[in-house]
């Protein structure tokens, strides 16, 4: 059960890291720090949001619109950081 645990941990992390590295793209892109139009930031970009935006989608459907401010991959972390403390109280 403890190697369960672990793994399960593990991907929450990982995916949390996925989200902050999406986010950042995302602001690099915005304020034209990095060129979107390269090859490498597009595929990067491009594979962060195939990982990233169809759990994301369905949270900004029920978040209000805060005029170009995207809140949904921090409601996505305390999420999983919820869901994370729910199954470690349950199972440790």
């Amino acid at each position: 059960m403890h190697s369960i645990l672990w793994l399960f941990d593990t991907i929450i992390t990982l995916y949390v890291w996925i989200l902050i590295a999406s986010a950042v793209l995302s602001w690099l892109v915005a304020f034209n720090v990095v060129n979107p139009r390269n090859q490498v930031v597009a595929q990067v970009g491009e594979a962060l949001w195939r990982l990233t935006e169809p759990v994301l989608a369905p949270i900004r459907r029920f978040l209000p619109n805060l005029g170009g401010l995207d809140i949904s991959p921090v409601v996505l972390i305390i999420g999983l950081f919820f869901v994370r403390n729910i199954v470690f109280e349950i199972f440790s």
